[in-house]
């Protein structure tokens, strides 16, 4: 018997991979096992030893006359056995034993030596097998406090969430989930008038927005205004975010009522209504309880630190106007706030600091200041304001004279960012010169550090950036997508046109932006809303052009003749090659419908999120994320820029600078022969349509135009 057990062991022992149980607990498995549907661990005191292989968990017990050990199902946490003396282990039957592991060396029934057998599963225990109880069948883990006895304490994670390039169980669609809140981020400018606030939270929302991430601007001053009745009902120009304006007036009383709310928005033009009272000078006090209070005109005084009343006014427009803000975020689905104001004091922002934490200690601050010491940029942001709701359709001279006064009345206030906040470990960003300068500090999350690589790319020089498709190509003819085909004869003539159009348009411009600098006057005369770029005029005249194409061949023989002329710059991008259909490179639309119908009706249902079957495959998220970077050096830049591009990608372009919902992004109308003119200015952006008439052989403008839906639903 002896014998027999020492063969048995050696035998053991020779099999590939180490073995999971010594040679001295071998006396500790069952000999018989149960089976794990009727298992059950009858003896309180018996141990759990470890799983080996998949196979059944095994237990021994304290008592010495047990000649069966019951075995309990396989659970999550299995307890090792622990040091015990001889005189409790199970003894074991030697001649059972050895019978049973030569059985199982020697093949058994299965005709395979153990050590020759495939193992059941991956696992790396699969070799060192030594009991032999029937595989357990796989029991999925359960996930960890999850449920409600064991709240998870600690904020989740904040690490990046691409939508398009990131998903989980929480956010399929890889947007930051309503869950994670720490992700999320309330953004508080701060800044005297006119240092280009505005202009800064518009480009981070939209290019927030741009990267599906669901951005909103809360200006104060809008509410502000409507809050005091300062204007007769007024029509704002139009905006893409309709949050720009509030959507209730704050919840000051006037004369002992709620003003009234805003008007709905009519055919995409928020409409801002005010009391229809007379205005009247503003008075030194202003009392809110006042019977015969009547709205006030907004002058410098209003802005005085020393006028408590006013002062309790526009604090409280700020806490209104935040508490929206945190609806937004916290119960309304979105990512980011922006709360577009001064914030001047040290004291305001630790309000507004306080104020967030009490409602939501886990969200993310970030102070951003703009700091402008240019005085060519500081008197564009004044002709600017000039043109503005608190000054419109007044007096030029004076309402400079009174925006100086207002200006100083911050000044008389204001402390920078510094010191205070970094003894208390809040995040900022300092813009001086609309990004000539970036100073930042504690940036914590995704969203901050993003935003501060892209703040680090503004300029405010002048230029022109244009956007087109390639030629037609043989692909175009045959109404193939993807693939890598050539111009044909028409692409080619597309080609030298718009070489010559673009050419013609340089010179166009120079002449242009040369007069306007003759012409401009500050401050600006009556009905001139078109500030000056604060740039010099010598630098427009050294004013290059650089040509981008994509790496595919359609798009480098367009620039053939920009290639060909020294006075551009022709560099192909990756970046910018068409999007990949994966394995429908090359069909037609009418092919996938009818051979893959449900690939075809799924896109059809949402192209922004549809993703191409197939390696490589792609969809429009895929692009956002991949023009990405493109899109910081496009800002980086003071050159003109022409892009020869693709229909997806121009689409994605496009959407980024005209600030299209995500709903647009993807059926955004960009035919064949179309030339887009971008040109940014501090307030925005100014844009020009042109279309390729190929019997003049030259591009029309067509005025007053407004993007639209492909008429193709397949494109």
């Amino acid at each position: 018997m002896a014998n027999q057990l020492a063969a048995a062991n050696s035998s053991t022992a020779s099999t590939n991979g180490p073995r999971s149980v010594p040679d001295e607990e071998i006396g500790r498995y069952a000999t018989t096992p149960a089976p794990l549907e009727t298992a059950v661990l009858s003896n309180p005191n018996s141990n759990v030893l470890p799983v080996h292989n998949g196979g059944s968990p095994t237990a021994s017990t304290s008592s010495k006359d047990s000649s069966t050990v019951n075995i309990q199902p396989q659970s999550s946490y299995l307890l090792p056995p622990p040091a015990t003396s001889s005189s409790h282990v199970v003894p074991a039957n030697p001649a059972s034993l050895a019978t049973a592991l030569r059985a199982i060396n020697e093949g058994g029934t299965s005709g395979l030596p153990f050590r020759d057998r495939p193992p059941p599963h991956d696992s790396p225990y699969s070799k060192s097998i030594s009991s032999t109880a029937p595989g357990s069948p796989r029991i999925p883990p359960v996930r960890q406090n999850s449920g409600t006895q064991t709240p998870r304490v600690r904020p989740h994670a904040t690490t990046l969430s691409i939508p398009g390039m990131t998903r989980s169980n929480i956010s399929p669609d890889g947007k930051i989930a309503d869950r994670d809140v720490a992700a999320k981020l309330v953004i508080i400018m701060v800044g005297l008038p006119a240092r280009g606030k505005s202009y800064i939270t518009k480009k981070i929302k939209r290019y927030l927005s741009w990267q599906q991430h669901d951005t909103r601007i809360f200006n104060v001053g809008n509410r502000r205004r409507v809050a005091v009745g300062m204007n007769s009902p007024m029509i704002a120009r139009a905006e893409s975010n309709p949050m720009d304006a509030p959507k209730q007036v704050a919840k000051i009383l006037f004369n002992g009522t709620q003003a009234a709310p805003p008007l709905e928005p009519l055919n995409g033009t928020q409409v801002v209504s005010s009391l229809e009272s007379p205005r009247r000078n503003e008075p030194a006090e202003w009392d809110l309880n006042d019977p015969n209070a009547t709205p006030m005109d907004q002058s410098a005084n209003f802005f005085d630190p020393k006028n408590a009343s006013a002062f309790r006014i526009r604090e409280q427009c700020a806490i209104d106007t935040l508490d929206e803000l945190l609806d937004y975020l916290i119960s309304g689905g979105g990512s980011v706030g922006i709360l577009d104001a001064t914030n001047s004091t040290i004291n305001r922002r630790q309000m507004l600091f306080d104020h967030i934490k009490r409602r939501e200690p886990k969200l993310g601050i970030l102070f951003i200041e703009s700091v402008c010491k240019n005085p060519d940029l500081l008197e564009a942001n004044m002709r600017l304001k000039l043109s503005g709701p608190d000054y419109k359709d007044k007096d030029p001279m004076k309402s400079l004279a009174d925006f100086k006064e207002r200006v100083r009345q911050y000044e008389s206030a204001y402390v920078p960012l510094g010191d205070y906040e970094e003894e208390h470990a809040m995040q900022y960003i300092k813009m001086t010169d609309v990004g000539k300068k970036l100073t930042h500090f504690g940036l914590e999350g995704f969203l901050s550090g993003g935003i501060a690589h892209y703040l680090s790319s503004f300029n405010l020089a002048p230029r022109q950036i244009w956007i087109t498709r390639h030629g037609q190509s043989y692909d175009n003819q045959l109404g193939k997508i993807g693939g890598n085909s050539e111009l044909t004869e028409r692409g080619h003539f597309y080609a030298l046109t718009l070489y010559k159009f673009i050419t013609q348009k340089r010179k166009e411009w120079l002449v242009e932006q040369k007069n306007k600098i003759a012409q401009a006057s500050f401050p600006p005369q009556p009905g001139d809303r078109s500030p000056p770029y604060p740039e010099l005029n010598r630098e427009l005249e050294e004013k290059n052009t650089c040509v981008w194409t994509s790496m595919l061949k359609r798009s480098i023989q367009t620039a053939e003749y920009f290639e060909a002329d020294e006075d551009y710059d022709v560099k192909a991008w990756e970046m910018l090659n068409e999007l990949n259909a994966g394995r429908f490179e090359g069909m037609t639309y009418g092919e996938i419908s009818r051979n893959h119908t449900g690939e075809y009706t799924k896109r059809q249902l949402d192209k922004l999120h549809y993703v191409y079957p197939g390696v490589g495959g792609e969809g429009y998220l895929q692009i956002i994320s991949r023009v990405r970077d493109l899109v910081r050096e496009i800002e980086r830049i003071k050159d003109h820029l022409l892009i020869i591009g693709h229909r997806s990608v121009c689409r994605v372009l496009m959407a980024y600078f005209m600030d299209l919902t995500r709903d647009d992004i993807a059926d955004l109308d960009v035919p064949l022969g179309m030339v887009y003119a971008i040109e940014p200015k501090p307030y925005g952006i100014e844009f020009h349509a042109y279309k390729y008439d190929e019997d003049k052989g030259w591009f029309d403008e067509l005025p007053n135009y407004v993007p639209q839906r492909a008429s193709d639903q397949n494109a």
